[in-house]
């Protein structure tokens, strides 16, 4: 696991920058606890984004909600395919997917937009023994 950048609240960055280029849109997010070099999926959800005005203050205080101590959430923005927010169904059915494919594969974190939780940017590296 490496931390690309030690300055605070790289998401107030990326997400209206994600907005400016997409409008509306839909968000899969998953929670995740790290413990070494392990990493557990403990929640996850969708969120329709409508506006850019959400901070990443915002944003944890919600996770806080979620009822786990998290470490890192991870936002991976509904395909380009799918115009502004989608139906509830496709959000369900592509975080299914993605829950799939993350229980399989911890790096498929790295394509979303990955968060500590002080809103710095994460990356999964695979560990060669």
């Amino acid at each position: 696991m490496s931390i690309s950048d030690a300055r605070p609240s790289r998401f107030d960055g990326w997400l209206p920058a994600e907005y400016a280029e997409r409008g509306d849109f839909t968000v899969l997010v998953v929670l995740v606890a790290i413990q070494g070099a392990s990493i557990e999926l403990l929640r996850s959800t969708f969120m329709n984004v409508i506006g850019n005005e959400t901070r990443w203050r915002d944003v944890r205080d919600l996770f806080e909600s979620a009822g786990v101590k998290w470490d890192g959430a991870a936002f991976f923005p509904v395909s380009a395919f799918f115009a502004g927010p989608v139906e509830n169904e496709i959000a369900r059915s592509e975080l299914r997917d993605l829950e799939a494919r993350l229980r399989e594969d911890r790096r498929v974190l790295n394509e979303g937009h990955f968060f500590d939780r002080k809103g710095r940017r994460m990356k999964v590296e695979e560990i060669v023994h």
